[in-house]
């Protein structure tokens, strides 16, 4: 089995979004429409289980009506995320924690600017979203010391997700913290923090070098949009952090 995601692309249509994935995956791609006299459907199926993870680009009723009857177990089936033609949503669709589907989910979201959308009961019982700034080339070690300092008494397990701006998309320590706590990435344009650019203290420097008030809070409050900001920004050694809890958990 091939350990690379592969992307399964519905329709001429999604080829875009197929090229930015394949490049930074290294996956590859299937284009049933190329073979003539063969449902994409049994393709699909003849495909499956050669890969590990799976990327369709398409419909999720697309997706569910080629699953049918594939899955067996899940702690051997392969991951599937379908990503919309529009890129709007990355769709954890199939095997999120055994598979991988949710932080391949978190991954195509980043790649393209999608909304990751997982619903596995693990992740919707953490109640934790942390905004997370940082300095060009701040280590691992600095980030995981300025999280820990802003979550005083609660601990990183709680943590659902990291969220950051466009521009730390590919920050190495940022990226190398996120993978040793198994957190997923979740990044945002600036002009959707713009949208929303509520901070407690606005920062000079950063307005300078991002055009953004501010970064920590508003990825944390658009990230969790029903939460409620338990920490404000707070600093430490060139990374800043704001941690935002979603209030639906004490219904």
């Amino acid at each position: 089995m091939n350990v690379a995601p592969a992307i399964w692309l519905v329709r001429a249509h999604g080829e875009e979004l197929a090229a930015v994935l394949q490049a930074a995956l290294g996956a590859e791609v299937y284009r049933p429409w190329l073979h003539d006299g063969v449902s994409h459907k049994a393709q699909f199926g003849e495909c499956y289980r050669r890969h590990a993870q799976w990327i369709v680009i398409g419909a999720t009723g697309i997706a569910v009506r080629f699953l049918d009857g594939l899955p067996i177990d899940k702690h051997t089936d392969p991951a599937v995320v379908v990503l919309d033609e529009a890129g709007r949503f990355a769709v954890s669709l199939l095997a999120g924690h055994e598979g991988g589907a949710n932080a391949l989910a978190y991954t195509v979201a980043r790649l393209v600017g999608a909304t990751p959308v997982v619903t596995t009961a693990t992740e919707a019982l953490k109640p934790l979203v942390a905004g997370i700034g940082c300095r060009k080339g701040v280590p691992a070690e600095r980030i995981e010391a300025a999280l820990r300092h802003a979550l005083g008494a609660r601990s990183i397990e709680e943590v659902r997700e990291v969220a950051t701006v466009d521009l730390k998309a590919n920050e190495p320590g940022l990226l190398e913290f996120c993978s040793r706590h198994g957190l997923p990435l979740r990044v945002f344009a600036r002009a959707t923090l713009a949208a929303r650019p509520w901070v407690s203290v606005p920062s000079d420097w950063v307005r300078s070098n991002v055009g953004l008030d501010g970064v920590c809070e508003p990825c944390a409050l658009v990230a969790s949009p029903r939460g409620a900001l338990l920490v404000p920004k707070t600093c430490l050694d060139g990374v800043a952090v704001a941690v935002v809890e979603d209030k639906w958990m004490e219904i």
